[in-house]
């Protein structure tokens, strides 16, 4: 029976592709003439092993299948067949073929032969299919899959469908409320307000009106925008201005912002803002562009550090006396000069202030006296009645050359003058009155303002200012019958005096001594540091004479790199702290270094293998890097830095003669030289000595032209001399208003932009420090400068009038192997014995008014005179520098090119006779 056929039978699903490979093909069938009443079959039975799923669809009756070419595509094929047993299982399935095809062809509509090869269909043949016998479990789970998989396909296309629906409703609503700010922007416009709009580029055909409810919610929208940008403005401009939003609020309630400008219009509100703007203004009246200037350095500093004060010690000893620096920071526009320094002054101490050139000594001696106020940080006094007198590098700039030294003396009591002055006037006033009943009146007014001014007179004790301009005369070592003289007749160092003089009576609290050795002999200084050492008054000096700061100082501070570092005792002292806090800290620093270097190596090695490990391990090696324990990199000494001098020019035999000179100040009175001879020579490399006043910088000003001698004469007699002259006072003759490389520019003679910053280079001025202005350049860094200015110009004749004042020792150590490599004539005067020791290889001294010249360095002139090489001697301090002989260097040698032709340098010589096998048999055998 059929439900029995069914039983044995089960539904088999199999590909098209499938079908070819197991049926014989059909125009073979055809051929062999089988019948086509053929109406069930049987699969063959290596068919029997397919996968159930391997089948899905089967194509419908009606469906024509393509007679040639190869099936492709997903077509499918669905065969419900019964299952037959016995050995006919072939033949059954080749008739069930060919009724299959049979049934095809009938149903097939008349189409050309040539069809199209990949044309697929997709049909479901059922063959006897009953509707009463339940479906099995495998036939309802691949029935369920196939609904599963079309119920998602439906859904997948449900959303796409929706979803570009609601896109274009989106796209709708948006052109809706674009064209209701355009429609509201125009309405204001009309009423003369800009409201900000973002509708350009909208199509106002193309949008479609709003509804009152799109209206109101594109207004509501449209407030609430403008409302934060403006508290974004309000944020910025804030920002800008280093203050609160709640102070700026404040302020503009008050009116105190209205030249305030906006400098971020568009940065907050974007090109709107931008566009609507320019579409109100006219092209003439349109306003430029506010450009936003970026903060230099010191306003960033201001801005971020709180500002400086000046503040009163709350519990001190009435005659204590102290000054500090806490945390100060001072900038010139990008030019960071302090960044942190803390120390200070009190009674007892004598502070030695030492670093290098541009380090910031001067200027925080201008930040004790109160003339330069810090960027950051505070000031703090014991009192504030404390005064501090300051004595400058540029002292001489204080002093009035044409006044008598008493009068330059008292110049210094300018309120008490006033007093005096004003006494003076009123006396003369009495004087003219003549006693009537009409002048009684203004005679009691004359009286009373002179009773007034006795009083303030009496409380300056104007009275005793003779006897204390000639007390301090006398502690300055002058005579009392020298006040008369004018002060131009005095030398440098008797100058020094004066300047110290005026200042001392300031009756200072504090005194502050800036580079006060410049200029002075050793007598001088002697004299100096005997004198400081006897006086009360806490001091501070800044000085780069070593041996100076080894005989007064009592504590060094020590200022590198923005900051200070305070070591107590004398300069000796502070070189062994130092190098012990060197040594410690490169100690440190290296043990560090060694540490993270393993680190490092670890985490390469296993990146790969360990990466948890790894993150871990350089997350903390960046958390130990901005740790406060973490040592940071020392500071390098390297090499000190060099330059050389131009190629001199050919140059004769003789350079500059001298002969029978006399010449002195005040018609004769006081004579420099008397009958003084010198011969210059090509080479030669002359340093002139001699104590303060003896005339050494006239020596020099004849010789270069400058001044007439009185008798005799001193000039260049050489062909092709080209002299260099640096006067003592170089670098006080710069421009202040100039920038570094704007001197130099001025000062060349058709060398390149280029050229020229490589000559400043030199000179340590590198990068930004050449668009620094010369009023911001210490005094070391202005004599650099006229140094370099001097380069400029060759010349084989080098005039040098104490060029090592105010260089600190890296400076004259440079100045020094310059000098050394010049091969032109040299005339030198300096007060630095070990800057001549290593200058010069002749020394002509004044003594007794004549120029007395030594066929030696320094050093043959100290075996000379026993008496001065005891006091030179006795100056010496432990890690000081000893004075030896000069150098000697061949300049021609260096001239003569090298020769190398390559190899060792060693390659023909035996360093070691014992050295091989050859040398070994030949020593045994010897």
């Amino acid at each position: 029976s059929s439900g029995q056929w069914r039983r044995q039978h089960h539904r088999i699903i199999i590909p098209a592709f499938t079908m070819r490979l197991t049926f014989p093909p059909i125009s073979l069938l055809l051929a062999l003439g089988i019948p086509n009443d053929v109406h069930s079959f049987t699969l063959p039975q290596s068919s029997r092993n397919f996968p159930n799923n391997a089948f899905s669809t089967v194509p419908s009756l009606s469906s024509p299948l393509p007679r040639t070419g190869s099936i492709t595509g997903s077509t499918t094929t669905a065969l419900y067949a019964k299952k037959k047993k016995g050995n006919t299982k072939t033949d059954n399935a080749k008739n069930a073929a060919l009724a299959a095809l049979d049934a095809l062809e009938a149903q097939e509509p008349a189409a050309p032969a040539t069809a199209t090869a990949t044309a697929t269909t997709t049909a479901t043949l059922d063959f006897l299919e009953d509707d009463d016998e339940p479906l099995s479990k495998k036939e309802q789970m691949a029935l369920e899959k196939k609904r599963q998989k079309e119920s998602k396909k439906a859904q997948k296309e449900q959303e796409r469908v929706a979803s570009s629906e609601k896109e274009e409703m989106d796209k709708n609503k948006r052109k809706k409320a674009l064209k209701a700010l355009a429609e509201m922007e125009a309405m204001e416009k009309a009423s003369g307000s800009v409201v900000e709009s973002s509708s350009d580029g909208v199509d106002e055909d193309d949008a479609a009106p709003m509804s009152k409810k799109e209206k109101k919610m594109a207004e509501k929208k449209a407030a609430k925008d403008a409302e934060k940008n403006a508290k974004k403005m309000k944020k910025k401009q804030a920002k800008n201005l280093g203050i609160s939003v709640e102070e700026y609020e404040r302020r503009e309630e008050a009116g105190e912002l209205d030249g305030v400008t906006d400098e971020g219009v568009n940065g907050v509100n974007g090109d709107a803002a931008a566009t609507t703007m320019e579409a109100d203004t006219p092209p003439a009246e349109a306003a430029p562009a506010v450009k936003k200037e970026k903060l230099t350095a010191e306003e960033r500093i201001r801005k971020d550090r709180p500002p400086p004060r000046i503040r009163i010690m709350e519990s001190s000893q009435p005659d204590y006396i102290a000054l500090r620096l806490e945390n100060i920071a001072i900038t010139f526009r990008d030019q960071p000069v302090l960044k942190s320094a803390t120390w200070g002054v009190q009674t007892g101490d004598r502070i030695g202030l030492v670093g290098a050139n541009g380090a910031g000594k001067t200027t925080q001696l201008r930040i004790l006296a109160g003339e330069l106020e810090p960027t950051a940080g505070d000031v703090v006094k014991s009192n504030k009645d404390l005064r501090v007198a300051m004595l400058r590098q540029e002292f001489i700039d204080e002093i009035d050359l044409t006044r008598s030294l008493r009068a330059e003396f008292m110049s210094v009591f300018t309120e008490e003058a006033e007093i005096m002055e004003s006494l003076a006037q009123a006396e003369r006033e009495l004087e003219q009155m003549t006693g009537g009943e009409d002048d009684a009146d203004a005679m009691q007014e004359v009286l009373d303002k002179m009773a007034r001014l006795q009083a303030k007179a009496d409380v300056k004790n104007v009275n005793a200012l003779d006897s204390k301009v000639s007390k301090i005369m006398d502690l300055m070592g002058f005579e009392q019958a020298e006040g008369d003289y004018t002060v131009s007749m005095f030398s440098g160092g008797w100058k020094m005096r004066i300047g110290l003089g005026k200042v001392l009576l300031r009756d200072p609290n504090i005194l502050l001594l800036d580079e006060p050795t410049n200029h002075l002999d050793l007598e001088s200084v002697e004299w100096l540091e005997a004198f400081l050492k006897n006086q009360n008054i806490p001091m501070v000096i800044v000085s780069h004479d070593r041996e100076f700061l080894d005989q007064v100082c009592t504590k060094i501070v020590d200022a590198e790199g923005g900051l200070c570092t305070e070591y107590q005792g004398n300069y000796s002292r502070f070189i062994e702290l130092k190098k012990a806090k060197m040594d410690t800290w490169q100690a440190s620093y290296n043990a560090q270094e060694k540490k993270r270097k393993e680190e490092r190596a670890w985490i390469n090695k296993f990146r790969l293998k360990q990466p948890q490990t790894v993150k871990q391990k350089e997350a903390l090696l960046e958390k130990q890097a901005k740790s406060p324990d973490f040592v940071q990199k020392p500071p390098f000494i390297g090499k000190p830095f060099k330059f050389r001098f131009p190629p001199a020019p050919r140059i004769s035999m003789e350079v500059a003669e001298v002969k029978g000179l006399t010449h002195g100040y005040g018609d004769g009175a006081n004579p420099l030289f008397v009958d003084s001879d010198l011969f210059l020579e090509k080479g030669d490399r002359i340093a002139v000595i001699g104590p303060n006043g003896a005339g050494k910088s006239t020596l020099l000003r004849i010789l270069m032209g400058k001044e007439e001698p009185d008798k005799g004469q001193a000039e260049i007699v050489g062909q092709n001399v080209y002299p260099a002259y640096f006067e003592q006072n170089q670098a006080d003759v710069l421009d202040l208003d100039k920038t570094v490389v704007d001197t130099v520019q001025g000062e060349s003679h058709g060398q390149s932009y280029n050229e020229l910053r490589a000559l400043l280079g030199q000179f340590l001025f590198k990068g930004d420090a050449v668009e620094k202005k010369v009023e911001h350049l210490s005094g070391g860094e202005k004599a650099r400068l006229s140094l370099c200015c001097m380069m400029l110009k060759e010349s084989n004749l080098l005039i040098l009038d104490e060029p090592t004042n105010h260089l600190d020792i890296p400076a004259k150590e440079m100045l020094e192997e310059a000098l050394q490599h010049f091969d032109g004539a040299v005339v030198v005067i300096s007060h630095d014995r070990y800057f001549i020791s290593k200058v010069a290889t002749t020394i002509v001294a004044i003594e007794d008014k004549k120029l007395v010249k030594y066929g030696g360095d320094y050093k043959f002139y100290m075996d000379k005179s026993k008496f001065m090489k005891a006091k030179i001697e006795a100056r010496y301090f432990a890690g000081g520098s000893r004075i030896g002989a000069a150098p000697v260097i061949d300049l021609e040698e260096l001239a003569k090119p090298k020769k190398n032709f390559g190899g060792a340098k060693t390659a023909n010589m035996v360093t070691r006779k014992d050295k091989g096998i050859k040398n070994a048999k030949r020593n045994q055998s010897s």
